[in-house]
């Protein structure tokens, strides 16, 4: 696993606010560890506890950053440069928030249905807020528009959503996934690796017990 980047390096910040982490979050972190190898961007799994047992393919993943502190211990120094995206700031994220901000932080689990506003324990801290609009993301589609954004440049409305996308179970059954997605050239939502696998696998689960 990699260290925290040089200041000349933006850092995607993930703070893991429960005591375990269920596949669906294993899922969308190594999604996002991928995503942001690929953009050139850190990514940092913070306030992860020392006796939560990781699955081997996010342990191993060189673009990970794994921290046991909270991300105001981490970044201490640069918490004004600290951009929480978060339902209830003022403002929405924009392109030029990329000068603005050099860590954008998320509260895990962003994709709670219905939502639990676990980022108000991260709002509580102080840091600045950014909306990504009305609609409810999960956490990897939440960090893949902030990206979209900040590195992209494209505008929170220019980028092609899908709003709770239905996916075929089997021939006989199906399931909305109550999230919006960022929709790919097929017009498909953008999900992690394995994740449709995870919710067929799962279905009769609900989703309360894959987060």
């Amino acid at each position: 696993m990699e260290g925290i980047p040089d200041n000349r390096k933006r850092v995607y910040v993930v703070e893991h606010l429960d005591l375990e982490l269920g596949p669906w979050s294993a899922l969308e972190y190594q999604a996002i560890a991928r995503e942001s190898a690929s953009a050139g961007v850190g990514f940092c799994l913070s306030s992860v506890p020392k006796d939560l047992q990781l699955p081997a393919e996010l342990r191993e993943m060189n673009s990970l950053i794994l921290e046991h502190q909270s991300v105001e211990t981490v970044f201490r120094d640069k918490k004004e440069r600290i951009c929480l995206l978060d339902p209830k700031g003022k403002a929405e994220l924009s392109p030029e928030d990329a000068e603005k901000f050099d860590v954008f932080l998320f509260g895990g689990i962003l994709g709670d249905e219905p939502p639990r506003d676990r980022t108000s324990e991260l709002r509580a801290k102080g840091f600045i807020g950014r909306r990504l609009g009305p609609v409810q993301m999960t956490t990897d589609t939440a960090v893949r528009v902030t990206r979209l954004v900040i590195e992209e440049k494209v505008s929170l409305n220019d980028i092609p959503y899908i709003d709770e996308p239905e996916l075929r179970i089997d021939e006989h059954e199906s399931t909305v996934m109550p999230f919006r997605y960022v929709k790919d050239a097929e017009g498909k939502p953008i999900m992690p690796q394995g994740m449709i696998d995870l919710i067929k696998k799962d279905s009769e689960k609900g989703f309360g017990d894959l987060l």
